[in-house]
């Protein structure tokens, strides 16, 4: 009988995370294979990876198609069904969690590089081969700090679902107020480049949603097309992420036949990669802990055990865009509310990275201590300032952070072609930090959803009440609310 029982308990478990071990496996596999290639003795060329990556990058692409329809119709069907007063606060708390988790990460990031020091031991600046035209600068920080804010505010809703705003500084040779190598000299102008406008489609799903919160019955059928379209996604979701084990198997075999030199990756590089791994670690497991016990008065072993599926899909995509519908689904799964977890869940992949901003603070300040420049207590607030709100622009893309990282770079005034100094560890150390972010992500929703469940039974108790009521009580309700 115990026998029968301990088989029924196995076989039940293997059903309910049969996906997860599945995509586990894969990510295992992948990598196995990736070094069995690399160790064949066969030089795989530029074409061949690309054939190894393919089945991984067409799974890359379904759940990026599912990204755009997904953030729409949840936050505002999300939104929607929510009373207004619960939303804003439901919001202001997903903002002030997400705010405290990504300066808690700079701060310990800053810590860690200051104490470990990982540039101090490395080779001479000098000795290294630096790229000096790899990355051409071409705006000012200030202009990527607007630019931020330009975006939230799209001036074409169409245009956001495929190209974002950004400003452009061009030398024209006849304006004669231009100074060739002086920036600020130069002409302003401004172009959309590819991939979507999440912040602004964020914002106007918000603004949206509140819309229809306000007008009441009159909304109804617009918020049940985007209540049922949500629910479509999720679906579409469901049977795509079948594919996730094939897809991270791919991606991750693909990634490890890139590499070009194993010996950079683990010898001049490996303490500021020790480093970034560290206060990763540190973050997801230490830090977002301790704030999930002070917010819930519970343990989060029991909830990140079940998010091994976001984990591995996470690490395997390096996108937490992509990731976005499975971390929703998971925390469904846990029995959330769906109307937070559609709320918090997108924005969270919007502008909550974590992992980027502790990432950005100890590459530039390792950085700095390659080329032995003092990095004072003003420069080091100005490093976590800006890591700060580059991780909230960096779009949840694929290494993403490289981008905005020349902008951190630029505060302490060093030049922006040290980026590739770190090149050779940026794809895996972008996996790990994308875990990371997907982990906060859930565990806001989870803190989000607790905080917020005594005005959720509140919203609910209400609602049963006007729907009981008889229509002269429904009045006298009505004017109690005003």
């Amino acid at each position: 009988m115990p026998l029968q029982i301990r088989r029924s308990g196995a076989i039940k478990f293997l059903r309910e995370n049969l996906l997860t071990i599945l995509t586990v496996i894969g990510v295992l596999s992948g990598t196995l294979l990736g070094w069995g290639l690399r160790a064949s003795g066969i030089e795989w060329s530029r074409r061949d990876v690309m054939y190894f990556q393919y089945p991984g990058e067409l799974f890359l692409r379904m759940l990026k198609c599912l990204i755009v329809p997904l953030l729409v119709s949840s936050i505002v069907s999300a939104i929607g069904s929510l009373d207004l007063s619960l939303s804003g606060k439901v919001g202001l708390r997903a903002i002030i969690y997400y705010m405290t988790t990504t300066v808690c990460a700079v701060m310990l990031g800053i810590a860690l590089v200051t104490t470990i020091k990982p540039g101090r031991g490395s080779e001479a600046y000098d000795e290294m081969k630096v790229p000096k035209k790899l990355i051409t600068k071409d705006t000012l920080t200030s202009d990527t700090l607007l630019d931020l804010i330009r975006n939230v505010f799209p001036e074409n809703i169409a245009q956001a679902t495929i190209a974002s705003y950004r400003t452009r500084l061009v030398y024209d040779v006849n304006d004669t107020k231009a100074i060739k190598g002086h920036l600020e000299t130069y002409k302003i102008e401004g172009d959309y480049q590819s991939g979507s406008n999440v912040l602004g489609l964020v914002c106007f799903s918000i603004v949206l949603g509140i819309t229809l919160g306000k007008m009441g019955e009159q909304s109804r059928p617009l918020q049940d097309f985007f209540h049922a379209l949500s629910e479509a996604m999720m679906i579409i979701t469901g049977w795509v992420i079948w594919l996730s084990p094939l897809g991270v198997f791919f991606l991750v075999t693909a990634k490890i036949m890139e590499i070009e030199s194993f010996a950079e990756l683990v010898g001049r590089l490996g303490l500021y990669f020790m480093t970034v791994l560290l206060g990763l670690f540190l973050h997801g497991f230490g830090t977002l802990s301790i704030l999930f016990i002070l917010a819930t008065k519970k343990l989060p072993c029991r909830y990140i055990a079940k998010m091994g599926q976001v984990m591995a899909t996470a690490f395997g995509t390096a996108s937490s865009s992509a990731t976005m519908p499975i971390t929703i689904g998971c925390c469904d799964d846990m029995g959330l509310d769906p109307r937070i977890t559609r709320f918090v869940i997108p924005i969270g992949a919007t502008i909550n990275m974590d992992g980027t901003a502790l990432y950005e603070a100890v590459a530039a300040i390792f950085i700095a201590q390659l080329r032995k420049v003092h990095m004072s207590f003003g420069k080091i607030v100005a490093v976590s300032v800006t890591a700060t709100a580059a991780s909230i622009g960096a779009a949840g893309i694929p290494q993403a952070g490289l981008v905005t990282m020349v902008m951190v770079l630029d505060t302490v005034n060093l030049p922006a072609e040290d980026v590739s100094i770190i090149l050779a560890v940026d794809w895996l150390l972008d996996r790990f930090r994308t875990t990371i972010n997907v982990v906060c992500d859930a565990l806001g929703a989870i803190i989000v959803t607790s905080l917020s469940q005594g005005d959720i039974d509140k919203n609910r108790a209400m609602q049963n009440e006007r729907e009981l009521a008889p229509a002269h009580e429904l009045t006298e309700l009505e004017k109690g609310e005003h």
